[in-house]
């Protein structure tokens, strides 16, 4: 006897029986609960583009105003948004859920690159993009600080070192590093020194543009061997840049740090992170969360 003859020589049975197992799927259908917001991945792209010193709204005219020109063109893009602030542009791009992130990264792509010739030529870097994730938090903060060593070496340890080693394990989708602080030399003009030796700013720029360069040198071709030349021309600290020479006046050099200060600084010295760290202490039978009364400068990794 198999379990198929039961429901043959019972047709009645096996009538009540499908009976209520559809009127059960009916009733458990309609109790079925529905997501009002559904956890839905829309493809999108972040292009950001710096331009330092510039005035959010030369960023909207001069950069945001060019690459939604271009952008505007993709198939499947949705909607475009751009947040403008001093020397930043963000432009979010999202697009359709049939469409590809991966071919619509490489039209982005494609946009920047024909959108560059309207782009500022000052820009030190071209915009990037990168994937992200709206619905996406942070699931780990990572503060970084330090009594000796100063914010730009503390910001290359989390830049270089964390922040790489933490996006290549396994599951981390994105790292980001708050209050960044590059490190820069930061050159301060005296007007009143430019004026008594009749120079210009744009005179400065020119000989620091040309003093701070990387090029290759050329090759020394012999008879028996050939040498490449090297010379590096980068300044990499106040110090070089204090004797560098900004104009020639009776026969002696002129040199920076005759006109102004010379500073080891940061890129943007407006922007810093803090982390307040938060004790437990026990009072009686519970507890009571308390802050620091201190507050730490830090860098902080946020990782996804």
């Amino acid at each position: 006897m198999n379990i198929s003859e039961l429901f043959i020589r019972r047709p009645i049975m096996t009538t009540l029986v499908m009976v209520g197992i559809l009127i059960f799927g009916l009733i458990s259908y309609q109790q079925l609960p529905v997501s009002d917001l559904p956890n839905v991945d829309y493809p999108t792209l972040q292009v950001t583009a710096n331009l330092p010193g510039a005035s959010p709204e030369t960023m909207a005219a001069s950069v945001a105003t060019p690459l939604e020109q271009q952008f505007s063109s993709i198939a499947g893009l949705s909607s475009m948004n751009s947040t403008s602030s001093l020397g930043t542009t963000q432009l979010t791009l999202q697009f359709d859920l049939n469409r590809d992130i991966d071919g619509a990264a490489q039209d982005v792509q494609s946009a920047i690159a024909k959108g560059a010739k309207q782009l500022p030529t000052n820009m030190p870097n071209p915009p990037s993009y990168r994937k992200v994730n709206p619905a996406d938090q942070p699931v780990l903060y990572i503060s970084l600080n330090s009594s000796i060593l100063p914010l730009s070496t503390v910001d290359k340890y989390a830049e270089t070192l964390l922040a790489q080693r933490l996006s290549m394990v396994d599951g981390v989708a994105q790292v980001q590093v708050f209050g960044s602080q590059k490190y820069a030399v930061r050159i301060q003009l005296d007007p009143e020194a430019l004026s008594v030796k009749g120079i210009g700013i744009d005179e400065v720029a020119t000989a620091i543009a040309n003093g701070n360069v990387n090029l290759p040198t050329g090759t020394l071709y012999g008879k028996q061997q050939n040498s490449t030349i090297q010379a590096n021309g980068q300044l990499n600290d106040a110090a070089s840049y204090r004797s560098l020479s900004v104009a020639y006046q009776n026969g002696a050099p002129v040199q920076l740090g005759e006109l102004g200060q010379v500073l080891d600084s940061v890129e943007n010295d407006k922007i810093a992170s803090w982390y307040f760290p938060v004790k437990k202490e026990s009072k009686g039978a519970g507890e009571q969360r308390s802050r620091g009364a201190g507050e730490q400068r830090s860098r902080g990794a946020e990782g996804k």
